[in-house]
């Protein structure tokens, strides 16, 4: 398995839906965009160079605001 899909494993299994998409810049550079969002209204979209960039940086978000709520309503998330 690649680490870009334990990624994607582990946004599922915590109830986030998430898509990834390649596309070309205007300078005819690869990009990749990534999203994850929630039925309770959050929502994250990372834009990288690499696939494996654009998940990391969108895990990284994720845990941060989750972890952060859940500090602020006792755990509560």
């Amino acid at each position: 398995m690649k680490y870009w899909e334990i990624i994607a494993d582990y946004l599922s299994r915590a109830s986030w839906s998430w898509g990834c998409v390649s596309a070309v810049d205007s300078e005819g550079r690869t990009i990749w965009i990534v999203d994850a969002h929630r039925g309770d209204g959050r929502r994250f979209i990372v834009v990288a160079d690499e696939k494996l960039s654009a998940l990391v940086e969108l895990e990284r978000e994720v845990l941060t605001v989750t972890f952060y709520l859940a500090s602020i309503r006792g755990g509560d998330q």
